[in-house]
């Protein structure tokens, strides 16, 4: 099973200038490599048969011959293997000159691919030879290499795994690019066969150019452009090869190399048509075009072959690496202090109540309203953190929340809920030595009742601490932490809230308070509802119960971004954690959280208002409409069967 990829390659062969039988032979090569790394098509630098840079030669009939040859010898290549390959030649045609693609699978043309934009300034003028794509019928036909085939820029190509259109060099540099109309046609991937020259300052233009129309059209871009031996009259071409989708690089080449080069990734055309379904708009824009009169062109099937991925899976798709992982946090801290600020100021309050356990998310929530405060010049006493410790609170956390309130500046309250949660006990019927669920939620519902009456007490706002990853597995007590006036933390995973806490100590904090935040991001993640240890640790701890959240994270990112089926997503798990979990403890963990996604629907369908901060939410209102009583049978029998 591919689970919806389409292993690609983008190859730039080594040319010599006028010579298309030293050039077949490289391209021959490349072929043979792709094919044998199970690529599916391989895409070549525009003319590269010929070479770009031949100029008037372009004029002589003895080059074009020799393309044509050349052409008929890689059509016989290709009879007994699977690849499609897309090279670039000159093609007559009815007395102009046509510089096109050539698509070629077991020993046929399946079409020609005409450029549209000739570029014809500065170093460029490629309308002494060449006529444009748009100067030509649109049901054109040329005779080629002894059969009669389809010359037009607006043909698409199905395969059995993909919908793949073409474009050529400047094509993409146009205002409207041709890929526009194919991709709204239904092109899942575009193949450009390009021999841009180098410029500086050039490349960085291009990937930008290349990453945002593969990300506006939700599509994979190849992209393969003319490299060593091309002419260095006036121009030098150093090889770019580059792999996108949906705004992502996937694979580059080796610039200024010398030696001949293929790039290979697999483009994940299932996530991009999910895309496409997710985002309306695209639909609507494709309505608009679907008059363009572009036609499809089937290619032969292709004998199935196992998946290697070589693209990188992240493990942690909600946190990224390096600069970028600063970058954001600095974003989601900011859009969460900004939305508890604008709520404070819109309801007229100076104060938020917070409780605080010294866990993680308390200790996030409390960070960002502070922010808030700060940001909208209100006093920090107006924010009430509260401790209220339980049967299973430990030295730790109490002492780690005690501390990070008097290094705040906030105003302290605790609480000590034994007493009231005993006597609640005896007035429901519940042995205090039985620790089952009544005995943790009731400690979780009286700490709730304390935040929220001290907020009508004090005219204040109750901030929710719960995180996106517990709303998922629905880790939270109904009415009881499941509950608050303004969650700020209901849009952000547990493993970015561990970051984004590490990230205030490390960039934002005094001394002090950084040591006592860096201690919370060590501490084991619980929900202290039972009894700590003889030695006054932590007993319960939360990924011993409900599963590692660096997995939960993962699952519900496949899940709600892209809606992969569990199949898909133990697939990418394996590639992504490699052997840090073996395969049937990662099968466990996805039944697992499809068993609790489904089973606690219901307390998303009614959570609070929060803000949402990144491309995953659960808010009933923002983003995930789920009804609570959904069968999740299917999911779970695929599940098992894997």
């Amino acid at each position: 099973m591919n689970h919806g990829f389409v292993k690609i390659a983008a190859a730039i062969p080594q040319v010599e200038v006028a010579n298309p039988k030293f050039n077949l032979q490289s391209i021959e090569n490349l072929i043979i490599q792709a094919e044998g790394r199970g690529v599916e098509v391989i895409t070549l630098p525009e003319l590269c048969l010929t070479g770009y840079t031949c100029g008037d030669l372009f004029n002589q009939q003895l080059l074009l011959d020799e393309a044509e040859m050349a052409l008929i010898q890689l059509m016989n290549f290709t009879r007994s293997i699977d690849i499609i390959s897309i090279v670039g030649l000159p093609v007559a045609y009815k007395g102009a000159l046509l510089n096109c693609a050539a698509v070629v699978q077991k020993g046929k043309i399946l079409g020609l691919v005409p450029k549209t934009y000739l570029p014809n300034y500065n170093e460029f003028y490629e309308q002494r030879w060449f006529t444009s794509a748009a100067d030509i019928p649109a049901d054109a036909n040329v005779w080629l290499c002894g059969q009669q085939v389809s010359v037009s820029a607006k043909i698409l190509f199905t395969t059995s795994t993909c919908t793949f259109g073409i474009e050529l060099c400047e094509d993409v540099w146009a205002p409207v690019p041709p890929s526009c109309a194919l991709t709204l046609a239904g092109a899942d991937i575009i193949f450009n066969l390009s021999a841009s020259n180098d410029l500086v300052g050039k490349q960085d233009y291009l990937m930008q150019l290349l990453r945002q129309q593969s990300a506006r059209a939700h599509c994979g871009y190849v992209y393969a452009a003319a490299g060593y031996g091309e002419s260095t009259q006036d121009t030098v071409f150093s090889s770019k090869a580059f792999i996108f989708e949906n705004g992502t690089l996937l694979a580059e080449g080796t610039p200024h190399s010398l030696q001949e080069q293929m790039v290979v990734s697999e483009i994940d055309v299932e996530r991009l048509r999910a895309e496409r379904r997710k985002n309306t708009t695209f639909s609507q824009c494709a309505a608009q075009y679907k008059d363009c009169n572009i036609k499809t062109m089937e290619t032969a099937l292709l004998n199935p072959r196992e998946l290697t991925l070589t693209r990188k899976v992240n493990p942690a798709p909600f946190v990224p690496t390096g600069a970028d992982l600063d970058a954001r946090c600095e974003d989601v801290f900011a859009i969460q202090a900004e939305g508890l600020a604008h709520r404070l100021q819109h309801i007229g309050s100076q104060k938020a109540v917070i409780g605080i356990s010294g866990g993680l998310d308390s200790t996030l929530a409390l960070l960002v309203a502070v922010r808030a405060f700060d940001l909208i010049g209100l006093d920090r006493t107006g924010i009430i953190g509260i401790t209220m410790p339980g049967f299973g609170t430990s030295d730790r956390t109490h002492s780690n929340a005690v501390a990070l309130m008097e290094a705040l500046g906030i105003t302290q309250r605790e609480v000590n809920i034994a007493a009231a949660v005993l006597q609640h006990f005896k007035d429901i019927g519940q042995d205090v030595n039985v620790h089952d669920v009544t005995y943790e939620n009731s400690q979780a519902r009286e700490r709730t009742q304390i935040l929220m009456d001290v907020a009508n007490k004090e005219n204040g706002l109750v901030v929710g601490t719960g995180d996106l990853s517990e709303l998922a597995l629905g880790w939270c007590t109904y009415n009881g932490d499941h509950m608050s006036m303004y969650g700020v933390n209901a849009g952000v995973p547990k493993t970015l809230v561990r970051h984004l806490v590490k990230w205030v100590a490390l960039n934002s904090a005094d001394d002090t308070t950084k040591d006592i935040l860096l201690d919370i991001v060590d501490t084991p993640i619980s929900p202290e509802l039972i009894p700590t240890d003889e030695n006054g640790e932590i007993a319960q701890k939360t990924e011993d119960l409900v599963g590692p959240y660096e997995l939960h994270d993962f699952f519900l990112y496949y899940v709600l971004r892209w809606g992969f089926r569990p199949g898909k997503i133990l697939f990418l798990a394996q590639a992504a954690f490699g052997n840090a979990y073996p395969v049937n403890i990662l099968k466990h963990w996805l039944t697992n959280f499809y068993h609790r996604f489904f089973g606690h629907q219901f307390k998303r369908s009614c959570m609070p208002d929060g803000p949402k901060v990144g491309s995953v939410s659960l808010s009933p209102r923002g983003d995930w409409r789920m009804p609570s009583d959904a069968c999740r049978e299917a999911w779970l029998a695929e599940c098992e069967r894997l």
